[in-house]
């Protein structure tokens, strides 16, 4: 991990590692994610193309719980390991998550510490953005190496056009989205800034690509809502 790359995914463990953060994580996805609950049914629907009925499921990026919650409730039959480097967020996903718990695995780390045995499916939601394209193929490389042959993978995070003249005006929607579902507008003029400044986001057509490098075929976009893309993919 480069330098750069490690003080930024640093700063953001830091952040969810303080108990008040975590604790209310909950509110933030539902505020700046358009359709966040509507992801977390298209994912169990697509997760479960092809897979056993009792898959045992990678969650990459688990904290606070509410995939893990939303999947686990959808699939009464499936197990699942989640992982996460901010150990406050997976308090907070066990919490989440109360009697669901007897069927997860929570680990405290980063893909390189998730089980190397091959799992029936996994996703990574609202995570991989964080990571410089570099970073990023790594880890969908690793995810792809603990994939059962044809095993679903669903990714879904901040993704929109990159050029001089778009960029602006996506980041633009992304915060009046925000405003509109309640997040306070100060809060979310920093969020847009935040985005803008440090996150290395790339278009929908780098981060399809990355997939593609990173081992997976059969890629497909399921989910655009302003700033934000999801696809589904097999090992």
């Amino acid at each position: 991990m480069s330098p750069s790359t490690q003080r930024e995914v640093m700063n953001f463990i830091a952040a969810f590692d303080d108990p008040q953060a975590a604790a209310h994580y909950a509110e933030g996805p539902r505020r700046f994610v358009p359709g966040y609950e509507a992801l977390h049914r298209m994912t169990a629907i697509l997760l479960a193309e092809g897979t056993p009925l009792d898959a045992r499921v990678l969650v990459l990026g688990a904290g606070g719980g509410l995939e893990l919650r939303a999947l686990a409730k959808a699939h009464p039959a499936w197990s699942f390991v989640g992982v996460d480097p901010a150990q406050e967020m997976l308090t907070e996903a066990a919490r989440a998550l109360g009697p669901l718990m007897e069927r997860v695995t929570l680990v405290h780390g980063y893909i390189d510490d998730a089980p190397t045995d091959p799992f029936d499916a996994a996703t990574c939601l609202l995570t991989l953005h964080f990571l410089e394209p570099t970073e990023r193929k790594a880890t969908i490389r690793a995810i792809h190496q603990r994939l059962k042959p044809g095993a679903p993978f669903v990714a879904a995070h901040v993704s929109f056009p990159q050029t001089e003249d778009e960029r602006p005006r996506w980041l633009d929607r992304y915060e009046a989205y925000a405003v509109s579902s309640g997040a306070d507008p100060e809060q979310a003029r920093k969020a847009r800034t935040a985005v803008s400044a440090h996150l290395p986001t790339l278009s929908p057509e780098q981060d399809a690509n990355l997939l593609h490098q990173g081992g997976f075929s059969d890629i497909a976009l399921f989910f655009a809502a302003f700033t934000w893309r999801g696809w589904v993919a097999r090992a």
